[in-house]
């Protein structure tokens, strides 16, 4: 009797065991095309369900509702990819990714500070009637970035220094529809890859307008009121202008191509 009471208990319990499981946690890929000397800071961000009616506490410091995942700066083009969970239990609260954000760092010197920056990211929302394109057949979304440097001169000896500039996103199959966030409909994710492909278009051109001169060879920056003059707009004076200094140290009359 005792042997078969056991056996009833075993069985009970893995029963109980087995209605414990839960179904695996849905997921989808992101993927992140660089160009060569980018990389970026992102963030996926957690809320509560829909219908859930627990919260997430005010806090600083750690945020365990908000997921970090980095790609570093590599001499060559490459592309990361991240396996992101579509919900977490965050201290007893069902969860969902709300939103991913990313911040774009790209190199354009040699020193700590030559670098410029850009932010992006997109939401993932319920379904719903909204005009948001659907997942492709072959369950790969592609969103496309372009960016370019715009260069500017700052201090006293008129020091070349850039700014990333990134357009707004574009969808590989609404070009068209730009936009600066990007939305996608949750249940068109689990399984699938999310890909953004960032380039970065050769030509720079100047961060201010009427300011710079297109000559051969590239671009002449004018005088202004004066050689001191760090605003110096042309106000159509296109034969007066001033050195620049470049960002490897020479003095030039020209960017970028010092002729």
């Amino acid at each position: 009797m005792a042997r078969r009471r056991w056996g009833v208990l075993i069985v009970l319990a893995m029963i109980g065991l087995a209605g414990c499981v839960s179904k695996p946690v849905e997921r989808f890929t992101l993927e992140v095309d660089l160009p060569a000397e980018f990389r970026f800071i992102g963030g996926a961000n957690y809320g509560p369900a829909t219908g859930e009616t627990c919260t997430l506490p005010r806090r600083r410091g750690k945020r365990p509702e908000r997921k970090i995942f980095i790609a570093r700066y590599k001499p060559v083009a490459e592309r990361v990819s991240f396996e992101l969970p579509l919900t977490e239990i965050i201290e007893g609260c069902p969860t969902v990714l709300r939103s991913v954000d990313f911040r774009t760092y790209a190199k354009w010197g040699t020193r700590y500070s030559d670098v410029g920056g850009d932010l992006a990211g997109f939401s993932i929302t319920d379904p719903s009637n909204a005009d948001i394109p659907g997942m492709p057949d072959s369950g790969v979304q592609e969103l496309h970035k372009q960016c370019q440097w715009l260069f500017r001169t700052a201090g006293p000896q008129h020091a070349i220094i850039k700014v990333l500039s990134c357009k707004a996103f574009e969808a590989a199959r609404h070009p068209d529809a730009q936009r600066s966030g990007h939305v996608v409909q949750r249940d068109q994710l689990p399984g699938k890859t999310l890909r953004v492909t960032l380039t970065l278009i050769d030509e720079e051109e100047p961060y201010f307008d009427g300011t710079w001169v297109a000559v051969p060879g590239g671009w002449k920056r004018c005088k202004g009121n004066s050689f001191e003059d760090l605003y110096a707009f042309c106000n159509g004076n296109t034969t007066d202008f001033k050195p620049i200094k470049m960002p490897d140290g020479r003095i030039c009359d020209v960017y970028p191509s010092c002729k």
